[in-house]
């Protein structure tokens, strides 16, 4: 999976977000899991999966203070 872009993340609903988060926190349970038994082929996809989480979260965060 490669890194998200911020506009098909913008053009998400919340719910799209919630099950996004929800896939990449999985994703990066089994990535750090691979790493600790020397499986970890594409190291810095820990790192994407990690920012694309903030990153999604960031938009989310920012669509609600819209709506206030």
């Amino acid at each position: 999976m490669a890194q998200m872009k911020i506009e098909d993340i913008r053009a998400m609903s919340p719910d799209q977000m919630d099950d996004a988060v929800l896939n990449l926190k999985k994703e990066r349970f089994n990535l750090r899991f691979q790493r600790a038994t020397g499986q970890l082929e594409n190291t810095s996809r820990l790192r994407e999966a990690r920012r694309d989480i903030a990153r999604i979260k960031t938009v989310a965060a920012q669509k609600r203070a819209k709506k206030k």
